[in-house]
């Protein structure tokens, strides 16, 4: 299989995302977006804050660059390096490089997962300097009036060791993300996974449950996305308790007695 390398003009997305508004997150994007603001997405896992930058790239009609941050994400990960091609010595753009010259929308998903170093890279570009430093290059890229920078990340995970230091977050207009209202919800599950709305009204239900188990047990509870996949397998013919305990409960912990605990809550629901 050939790999592609996709350029940040073919990142633009064509087609409308789904996305239901909860509050003021558009209107507030988009006058962050003019005054040339960074911004930070905060909130649970799974409550649709990728699908939310995905609706705000479609938008504002500029390309949208996602990277997924992890514990090895070096500044050259992100910035660029230097790579032998051909018997040659070339230099390649990272993605954020990329981002920044094409004046594209670069979303850090979970951004306190990388290396602290790392982060330090994206602070020239979060205040009005809005300039990326090139070491390598000993040269020092100023942002286009189009680029736009985005992080996330979710607060219940925060730890000692994994935490959004002030020097950073206080560089973002921030917006806080959770789940929606029960029947915004269950409008959402229904639309995106295609099950019926009564179906889906017991999905949510199932959710709010396993979330009332937070900090009981378990770590996280169901997030809008699992409802989603239980959805579609259901609508594929899968039993709705089946589906509920590979779809969510097997996704959301591992330990055996909360298992049939989370188990014994869909069994009384479908």
């Amino acid at each position: 299989m050939n790999a592609r390398t996709l350029n940040p003009e073919s990142n633009f997305i064509e087609r409308e995302p789904y996305y239901e508004a909860v509050g003021s997150e558009i209107s507030i994007f988009e006058a962050a977006y003019a005054n040339r603001l960074p911004v930070l997405l905060k909130g649970p896992t799974g409550c649709g804050k990728t699908r939310f930058m995905e609706y705000m790239a479609w938008r504002l009609k500029r390309p949208l660059i996602t990277v997924s941050c992890h514990d090895d994400l070096t500044a050259s990960d992100l910035v660029g390096r230097y790579l032998v091609k051909g018997g040659e010595t070339v230099w390649m753009d990272g993605p954020l490089a990329r981002a920044v010259r094409a004046g594209a929308i670069c979303y850090l998903d979970e951004i306190v997962e990388a290396r602290k170093d790392t982060m330090v890279v994206i602070h020239p570009l979060a205040d009005d300097r809005r300039a990326l430093p090139m070491e390598k290059l000993g040269v020092i890229i100023e942002a286009n009036a189009d680029f736009c920078l985005a992080i996330s990340y979710n607060p219940g995970y925060q730890s000692v060791l994994k935490d959004l230091k002030q020097s950073t977050r206080q560089r973002f207009v921030a917006l806080e993300f959770d789940y929606p209202s029960a029947s915004l919800e269950a409008k959402i599950v229904a639309a995106e996974s295609g099950v019926d709305a009564a179906l889906a009204e017991r999905l949510v239900k199932f959710a709010q449950m396993t979330r009332n188990l937070k900090g009981s047990g378990l770590e996280e509870g169901a997030s809008t996305r699992l409802l989603i996949h239980a959805g579609k397998l259901i609508a594929k013919g899968v039993p709705p308790v089946t589906a509920c305990q590979c779809a969510i409960a097997q996704a959301i912990t591992d330990d055996a007695e909360m298992l049939a605990a989370v188990q014994e809550l869909s069994s009384s629901l479908f």
